[in-house]
C-alpha cells in the first residue's frame, strides 16, 4: 500500500488550514513621527527604541496607553470595538507589553503581561491575559508520535494537524508495510519544513482572556482560549462555524485540537489530537492519544488510545492501550479497560469492536479482541478473561451456575442477545448517532445492518451450526470464536434464529429498494449486478429463500417489519414492568414504552414501509 491510498497528501499539503494559516506577511507601515511618539510617551507607553515601532495607518492616541514596547512591533488599525462579556469595549493597546509583534489591526490588547512574536489577525482580542510567547520554528504540536493501543511502542503513529481517524487507524495496524511507514515519515517531515515559522499566529476574532500562560500555539480564527491553566505547543483549529473553545481551567499541551472541539471544566489534554467536534470536560484527562469526531470524555482517563467516532465516556472510568477506529460504543462508571500491564511491562492492547458498551464497573483483561462481535455488551460488573470473541450482537455476563470442568472466571456468552432483547437500542443509535453529528469533514455509515457486519453473522451463524456434537454447554473448544465463556445449548438455538431473522431481514430490505429502483423486475433475483450491495443482497436472498416469488418475499418482508417494531416496544417495554416491581410510583416519573417517543416514531415509519410493500405488491 502507498500513502496515497490512505489520503491524498499533496492535496493535504496545498490546503491544510494550518499550513496557509501560518502563510502570513507583515503589512507594509511607517515610522513613528517625533510628534507621535512624544503623544505616545504622554499618554504613559514606553519603548526600548522607538524607531522599530511601526504603524500602519493614522496614530489614535487615545487607543493606546500605558504600554511597552520591545523591539519591532507593527502597529494596525485600531479603529472600532470589540463584545467582552456583553459590553462594548474599544479596539487599542492598553497596559500591556508587546515584543517583537505584528498587529493586524482592529484588535484588543488589555492588560496583557506580555505577547512576544505573534502575527495578531484583525478583530482578535488578548483580555487580562499572562504571557502570550512564541518560539521560532516551534511544530505547534505536530510531529508528536502518539504510542496508540500499545503503551510502550510498536503502533506508533505521528500527528498533523488535519489527522484522521482512518489515517491513523491505518498506520497503526500496517506496521509490517515499510514503504507505507517510510512514506509517511516523509511526509510529515515536509509537512513539518512548511510550519516552522519565525512567528506564531492569532487568527481572526480569536480571543484570549484571563489565561496565565499561553506558549507556541497557532490559533485558529474565532476560537477562544478562556480562563484556561495553560494552552502550550499546540494548534488548535476553528472557524465562525465551528469555533474551538478552551477555557475553565484546562490544560492543553503538545497537542492537537480541530474544529468544533471544547476542552473545558479542568480537563487536561496532553500529547493528543480531538478530531472535529470531539470534547474533554469534568476533569477529564486524554493522553497520548486521538479522540474521534463527535466523542466526549468526562471524568475519566483515556492513554495509549485510538478511539472513533461517537463514544460516550461521561464518568470516572479508564480506557488504556484500545485499538477502537469504528467507535459508537460507550464505558460506563468505573469501567477498567486497562489491564495492560503483565508485571513485565505494559505492552498489551485491546481492540473493541464497533458499538462496543463496557458497563459500570467491568474490568477487561488484556490482550483482548472484539472487532469480530460489534454491538456487543459487557454487563455491569463483568470481568472479562483474555480472549478474542467472535459473535456479533452478544451479551457476556457473569456466570450464573457453576458448571462441571468449567473455570470459575468463564463468563456467560448469549449470541445475539442485543438483537433479541434490545434492538430499541440499536435501532434509536441509528438515528441517534445520524442527528448528532456535527462533523463536517468525516463520512460516517450510520447503517448498523450493513454487508461486513452482516457477513459477521452469516460466519457466526455458520460455527454455531456446524457443531460436532450437541451438549448442554459449549466452550471455545467445542465452539471457535466463544472466548473465555461458555454457552448454553439453548441460547445456541436462540442465536441461529435470530442471526438467520436478522440476515434475511436485511436481504429483504434490499430487495425492496431494488424494487423501488427498477422498472423490469424479470428475473431481477437471477441476474448479477454490478451493484455490489445489491449483488451481497441478492446472493443472500437465493440462499435463504430458495424458490420464493417476489409477491411471497414481499409478504415475508411485511411481517419481519411488524414484528421488528414489536420487538423494539417490546424491549423498551422491559424496562416498564421491572421498574413497576421495584418503584412504587414508576408510572408517574418514567415514560411508558408505547409513549415512548422513539417507538411511536418506529411505529410511523412501520406503518410506512409496509404501506410501500403494498405498493409493490400491487405491481407484482
Amino acid at each position: 500500500m502507498k500513502l496515497v491510498d490512505i489520503f491524498d497528501y499533496k492535496k493535504v499539503m496545498e490546503s491544510s488550514e494550518l499550513v496557509n494559516g501560518l502563510q502570513v506577511k507583515a503589512p507594509g507601515a511607517r515610522e513613528l513621527s517625533a510628534r507621535e511618539i512624544k503623544i505616545l510617551e504622554e499618554a504613559g507607553n514606553t519603548s526600548t527604541d522607538w524607531s522599530k515601532v511601526k504603524i500602519t495607518g493614522e496614530l489614535l492616541p487615545d487607543r493606546i496607553k500605558n504600554s511597552v514596547f520591545i523591539g519591532e512591533v507593527t502597529i494596525g488599525s485600531l479603529d472600532g470595538e470589540v463584545n467582552i462579556e456583553g459590553a462594548p469595549f474599544p479596539c487599542g493597546i492598553y497596559d500591556s507589553v508587546i515584543s517583537h509583534s505584528v498587529l493586524l489591526g482592529e484588535s484588543l490588547l488589555c492588560r496583557v503581561r506580555l505577547l512576544h512574536n505573534y502575527m495578531v489577525k484583525k478583530g482578535a482580542v488578548l483580555f487580562d491575559t499572562g504571557i502570550v510567547s512564541f518560539t521560532p520554528k516551534s511544530s505547534l504540536g505536530n510531529g508528536l508520535e502518539l504510542s496508540l493501543a500499545i503503551e510502550t511502542g510498536g503502533r506508533e503513529v505521528k500527528t498533523f494537524a488535519e489527522i484522521t481517524v482512518d489515517i491513523a487507524e491505518q498506520l497503526a495496524t500496517r506496521r509490517k508495510d515499510a514503504e507505507l511507514l517510510r512514506e509517511y515519515e516523509e511526509f510529515i517531515q515536509g509537512y513539518l519544513n512548511l510550519v516552522a515559522k519565525e512567528k506564531g499566529v492569532l487568527g481572526e476574532y480569536s480571543r484570549i482572556i484571563s489565561t496565565p500562560t499561553v506558549k507556541n500555539i497557532f490559533l485558529g480564527p474565532f476560537a477562544l482560549i478562556k480562563g484556561a491553566a495553560k494552552v502550550e505547543d499546540s494548534t488548535i483549529l476553528s472557524n465562525r462555524e465551528e469555533k474551538v473553545e478552551i477555557k475553565e481551567g484546562a490544560i492543553v499541551e503538545h497537542s492537537i485540537i480541530q474544529w468544533g472541539s471544547e476542552v473545558t471544566s479542568m480537563s487536561i489534554v496532553s500529547e493528543s489530537v480531538l478530531t472535529e467536534h470531539s470534547h474533554v470536560e469534568r476533569h477529564g484527562k486524554v493522553t497520548q492519544s486521538l479522540l474521534g469526531p463527535n466523542t466526549g470524555v468526562a471524568e475519566g482517563e483515556v492513554t495509549a488510545s485510538l478511539v472513533g467516532p461517537f463514544v460516550g465516556f461521561h464518568h470516572q472510568s479508564l480506557l488504556i492501550a484500545a485499538l477502537w477506529p469504528e467507535g459508537k460504543g460507550n464505558v460506563g462508571y468505573g469501567a477498567n479497560v486497562g489491564s495492560n500491564h503483565t508485571s513485565k511491562a505494559p505492552d498489551q492492547e485491546i481492540w473493541c469492536g464497533e458499538g462496543t458498551f463496557f458497563g459500570l464497573g467491568t474490568n477487561i483483561k488484556f490482550p483482548a479482541n472484539f472487532t469480530k462481535a460489534p454491538y456487543s455488551i459487557i454487563a455491569t460488573g463483568v470481568t472479562t478473561l483474555p480472549q478474542k470473541v467472535e459473535f456479533p450482537f452478544s451479551l457476556i455476563n457473569s456466570p450464573a451456575v457453576s458448571l462441571p470442568g468449567v473455570s470459575p472466571a468463564f463468563n456467560e456468552i448469549i449470541p445475539g442477545w442485543v438483537l433479541s432483547d434490545n434492538l430499541f437500542t440499536i435501532r434509536r443509535n441509528e438515528g441517534k448517532y445520524r442527528k448528532r453529528n456535527k462533523a463536517k469533514r468525516s463520512e460516517f455509515n450510520f447503517e448498523v445492518l450493513r454487508p461486513d457486519i452482516v457477513d459477521l453473522m452469516i460466519e457466526a451463524r455458520k460455527r454455531l451450526k456446524n457443531i460436532a456434537q450437541v451438549k448442554d454447554f459449549y466452550l471455545g473448544k467445542d465452539l471457535p470464536g466463544l472466548g473465555k465463556n461458555y454457552l448454553f445449548e439453548k441460547n445456541r438455538k436462540k442465536a441461529v434464529d435470530i442471526y438467520t431473522f436478522f440476515i434475511r431481514y436485511y436481504a429483504l430490505c434490499g430487495l425492496k429498494k431494488k424494487l423501488e429502483e427498477s422498472r423490469e423486475w424479470e428475473n431481477i433475483l437471477g441476474e448479477e449486478s454490478p451493484d455490489t450491495r445489491w449483488e451481497h443482497e441478492r446472493k443472500i436472498i437465493r440462499e435463504e429463500f430458495p424458490g420464493k416469488s417476489l409477491k411471497e418475499l414481499l409478504q415475508v418482508l411485511a411481517e419481519m417489519q411488524e414484528k421488528i417494531a414489536e420487538m423494539v416496544e417490546e424491549s423498551k417495554r422491559k424496562d416498564d414492568i421491572r421498574g413497576k416491581k421495584v418503584i412504587e410510583d414508576y408510572d408517574s416519573a418514567h415514560t411508558c414504552a408505547e409513549d415512548d417517543s422513539f417507538v411511536k416514531e418506529t411505529w410511523q415509519e412501520t406503518r410506512k414501509i409496509l404501506q410501500e410493500i403494498e405498493g409493490l405488491l400491487a405491481r407484482c
